[in-house]
């Protein structure tokens, strides 16, 4: 055995460690660690008011990898934390590597197919966001957009929602989904929100083509500003007494009539 196989053999090469089941990482040196490495991660939580330099290192250290960094009250850390030995900073893990939007579009072209999209507005409870990604994977969607911000992340409850389609399907995390909205439009998609008293009645929208399917959050819908980005609002046709369903059944209306035009247009 010559001397670098036997160095190797000694040293063996280094692997990322694994996040915990429930997606946490917790303390200062386990987080430390965790950036070091590239470990995928949604956010990182850090006791409020807690002012030393080992933790502000850990907040300038995860701004440079664009993670987002929120101040929480320690008794909420208290509640999360399964060591109860936290330090005053708890992460939170992504189950897997987020994608691009060019890589969601990728994947549309290499299927030659037109993209299909979904666009989550701010839909901040992991089990709706695990139900959509689950929907868009087996409609066929391209991939689904959601903002860093004010939204749940690729969690161990989003994957288990999801039944494993966070494996199969590309989810892309944007700074901004206005911005993000406006390069979709240049790239061809249109842009269909989706709303109680929408202009448009969804069977008489044309879904065919490239498109970008937004559902807006569990309690108030799309925001203002994503609303006024949207070439279209569609309504799904309400029978009942209520005027709303929940974002993971709209989601699943509006992709399977996508489904079925595109069904018939081949």
């Amino acid at each position: 055995m010559n001397d670098r196989a036997s160095k190797e053999r000694r040293q063996p090469r280094r692997e990322k460690p694994d996040s915990p089941a429930d997606g946490t990482i917790e303390g200062r040196n386990a987080v430390i660690e965790a950036l070091r490495v590239g470990t995928a991660i949604d956010k990182i939580l850090i006791a409020k008011g807690e002012t030393d330099a080992t933790l502000g290192h850990i907040a300038s250290k995860a701004r440079e990898q664009g993670i987002v960094v929120v101040e929480a009250d320690r008794r909420k850390l208290d509640a999360m934390s399964q060591t109860h030995s936290h330090q005053g900073v708890i992460a939170i893990a992504a189950v897997r590597e987020y994608a691009s939007v060019e890589d969601i579009l990728n994947r549309a072209r290499e299927a030659g197919e037109p993209p299909l999209v979904v666009i989550c507005d701010e839909i901040s409870d992991p089990h709706n966001l695990g139900a959509v990604i689950r929907t868009a994977e087996c409609a066929g969607a391209h991939g689904v957009i959601i903002p860093k911000r004010r939204s749940a992340g690729l969690t161990a409850i989003v994957a288990k929602t999801s039944a494993g389609a966070v494996s199969h399907l590309p989810v892309a995390r944007v700074p901004n989904l206005t911005a993000c909205i406006e390069e979709l439009k240049e790239q061809g998609l249109w842009v269909f929100g989706s709303a109680a008293g929408g202009s448009v009645e969804l069977y008489r929208t044309d879904l065919k083509g490239p498109a970008a399917i937004v559902i807006g959050s569990e309690g108030s819908g799309m925001s203002r500003l994503v609303a006024q980005h949207c070439d279209y609002i569609v309504s799904i046709p309400m029978r009942g007494r209520l005027n709303s369903l929940n974002a993971s059944a709209a989601a699943a209306i509006l992709l399977y009539e996508a489904v079925r035009q595109r069904s018939i247009s081949v």
